[in-house]
């Protein structure tokens, strides 16, 4: 296990308006399997055969594992470099087009609202939207959340 990082993003960093985009993660149909086989084992997550046979028209991804990726896309991008104290939940999360093996997935995030926490000074809420793309610029996912992200010490703000 990885020792824990020291934050260098603060809820000072994430204002409203602010947009990132990252990742890189290439899906494989050895790891659509997997996923499926211990979390989701539906027929068309496993099976080519009844993939074929189902709407998607192949193999796909569980929804669940694109959340999975998106959510190992933002530590690997920002949030294990953050303050972060979690989330009180997932407003809404939607699966927008089927991710298949083969596909490529990117993330944008936006941030939407924000505003200090009223009972815990020490802590800012933001509310962010994040959208998972495919290799051809499609929509694949979207989830919107708010996170609590611990505030900059004063000692670390700029006059």
């Amino acid at each position: 296990m990885n020792a824990p990082r020291m934050p260098r993003l603060f809820w000072e960093d994430f204002p409203v308006g602010h947009v990132q985009e990252f990742g890189h993660t290439e899906v494989t149909r050895e790891a659509v399997v997997e996923f499926a086989s211990r979390y989701d084992p539906q027929p068309f997550h496993l099976d080519e055969q009844a993939a074929k046979d189902s709407l998607f028209g192949g193999l796909c991804a569980s929804g669940w594992h694109t959340a999975a990726l998106a959510m190992r896309m933002m530590c690997d991008h920002y949030l294990l470099d953050t303050a972060s104290q979690g989330s009180p939940g997932v407003e809404e999360l939607r699966w927008r087009q089927p991710v298949f093996p083969g596909d490529t997935l990117r993330m944008r995030l936006e941030v939407v609202e924000a505003r200090p926490m009223a009972s815990r000074p020490g802590v800012g809420l933001a509310k962010m939207l994040w959208t998972v793309f495919n290799q051809r610029g499609e929509r694949v996912m979207t989830m919107s959340a708010w996170n609590m992200l611990g505030r900059r010490p004063a000692a670390d703000q700029a006059p």
